[in-house]
């Protein structure tokens, strides 16, 4: 049986576009330095106001990855 450790770290991405390109700007940057990343879940979503606009998306998210066996 896979008895799998996991580890969490929090990030916090942004875009000025969506929810979505700030949750895969965490992921991207989590991805250059961890390996096996496996699982993320939302914990906060705000945002930046400019001039009565929505100026940036900013999600902060808890990404899991598996710790290696080795």
């Amino acid at each position: 049986m896979d008895e799998s450790v996991y580890k969490h770290v929090r990030l916090t991405g942004t875009s000025d576009t969506s929810l979505e390109e700030a949750v895969q700007a965490a992921v991207d940057r989590a991805g250059k330095t961890l390996r096996q990343l496996r699982w993320f879940q939302v914990v906060e979503t705000r945002g930046h106001i400019k001039d009565g606009r929505v100026d940036q998306w900013q999600v902060t998210v808890e990404i899991g990855f598996k710790i290696d066996d080795d």
